[in-house]
């Protein structure tokens, strides 16, 4: 009986010991076959841009401010450089569609991404700079080696994860470290909810892959705190790959994004102001103002109202409400929890789209107010000057133009002029409409000349003669 109690606790004891064993997550004893699967997926991007400025042909130099400074802006020689950058990226198509960061590649010229040791020229397919994604789609037949978004939602703090990227040039590296926290909101983006990691990240890893131990995206790395540009200190950023695949899908399939939106101004529940409205705890959005005409108008809720819950979703923090709005489809009906006048009620209402709203337009001078036209010769895209312009700008009301909406970084006016400027004359003639300016330009070409006298109004609304040199 004795001999029978002994071999019992025995089984019992390596039961359990094997058992934990078993469940228990290890530290692994190479990454080596991960990342030799995965180096082929990840690609290195480099990116050249002409940066513009304008040197003083004088050996003094005014004061900020100074009304001489704004006179004597004509007589500034422009000059012109090359500037490179480097990031990081990895394919999710095999016919070359690549995933980065928006930063990487915002106003470049050129766009090269390398693939093991081959170079691709590389175009934009679409990019966002809110959520900070870019799509690109290398020029060639080729086929590659894709890599699949993981459930990032599944990611837990503590897992292993492992970044492979292109930092400070050095391609091809493999760094190694755990998910150290989760939804951190760090004032980069409109809808910051970061991974946070110590995975080594540096300079020139931006776009690239955080993989999980099963070859998954979860992240793509974005940021890095780094004190004096020290470089790495083990804490960096990634965005989550749900909400990346989202976007990615969006700027495939339209080249742009289509966000949900509700039209309201939040602001945080803080615990005075639940113990005021009689909310049991501090928690949800308090609608700070409604836009007019916006869905959440339409629906009837006000200003006051705290929204406890979106389309099934708990809203527990102010800041999750922007991230479940732009995460779900447009057009669609979704039902609000609302908590007003100490008690919970129910909104219903029809999603609208960010993009599509007064409030993004007025944010965003890019999009469209009236047709836009390209000025080919001077590389920028001008429109008509309207009465809303006139109206808030308090402009002179007969006051004729076409204002300024983007400026090529290989524009003769870059470091000229600004977006958002008013260009009223050509050649000492009236501007109406865009189609004058074009007009005026191109006979200046057809004839040879190289110069071109401007007059306009920037943004204090001060007029001025410019003298370009056209390329």
């Amino acid at each position: 009986m004795k001999n029978f109690k002994k071999i019992f606790i025995y089984f019992l004891f390596f039961y359990f010991i094997f058992n934990i064993e078993g469940k228990a997550k290890v530290v692994p004893e190479s990454f080596a076959d991960l990342a030799e699967k995965l180096m082929p997926s990840v690609v290195n991007i480099s990116t050249t841009q002409t940066v513009r400025t304008s040197s003083n042909q004088f050996p003094f130099q005014f004061p900020p401010g100074s009304p001489f400074e704004e006179m004597f802006k004509e007589f500034q020689r422009p000059t012109e450089r090359k500037a490179s950058s480097l990031g990081s990226g990895f394919i999710i198509e095999e016919n070359g569609i690549v995933i980065t960061n928006n930063h990487v590649i915002a106003n470049a010229d050129d766009i090269l991404i390398k693939v093991d040791t081959k170079e691709y020229k590389a175009k934009v397919v679409g990019a966002d700079p809110y959520m900070d994604i870019a799509v690109l789609k290398m020029e060639t037949t080729d086929k590659f080696k894709p890599v699949k978004f993981g459930d990032s939602d599944k990611a837990r703090v503590g897992d292993w994860v492992v970044a492979i990227g292109n930092p400070f040039g050095l391609g091809g590296t493999v760094t190694s470290g755990i998910i150290s926290a989760r939804n951190r909101d760090i004032n980069l983006t409109r809808y910051d909810d970061f991974i946070q990691t110590d995975a080594s990240i540096n300079q020139g890893n931006s776009g690239g892959p955080l993989f999980n131990l099963k070859g998954e995206v979860v992240g793509i790395n974005t940021a890095i705190i780094a004190p004096g540009q020290a470089g790495s200190i083990g804490i960096g950023f990634a965005i989550p790959a749900n909400a990346a695949s989202n976007v990615v899908d969006q700027l495939i399939n339209f080249g742009e994004t289509r966000r949900g939106w509700l039209g309201v101004r939040i602001q945080e529940v803080t615990k005075e102001i639940a113990e005021a409205v009689k909310l049991k705890k501090p928690e949800g959005a308090l609608v700070a103002s409604v836009g007019e005409k916006s869905p959440a108008d339409k629906a009837g809720v006000k200003a006051g109202d705290i929204i406890l819950e979106f389309d099934g979703k708990k809203i527990d923090i102010m800041r999750t409400l922007p991230k479940v709005v732009a995460s779900t489809k447009v057009g669609k009906d979704v039902q609000l929890k609302i908590w007003r006048n100490k008690k919970l009620i129910t909104k219903k209402l029809t999603l609208g789209r960010l993009e599509s709203s007064q409030e993004f337009k007025e944010k965003n001078p890019k999009v469209k107010k009236t047709k836009e036209i390209e000025i080919e010769s001077l590389k920028i895209t001008v429109r008509d000057l309207d009465q809303e312009d006139i109206s808030s700008r308090k402009l002179n009301k007969d006051t004729k133009g076409v204002v300024i909406m983007e400026i090529s970084n290989i524009s003769p006016l870059k470091g000229l002029l600004n977006v958002n400027d008013i260009i009223i004359e050509a050649q000492k003639s009236p501007i109406t409409k865009s189609s004058d300016l074009k007009n005026i330009v191109n006979e200046i070409k057809k004839r040879g000349d190289k110069n071109l006298l401007l007059s306009v109004i920037n943004k204090n609304n001060q007029r001025r003669y410019l003298g370009v040199k056209l390329n």
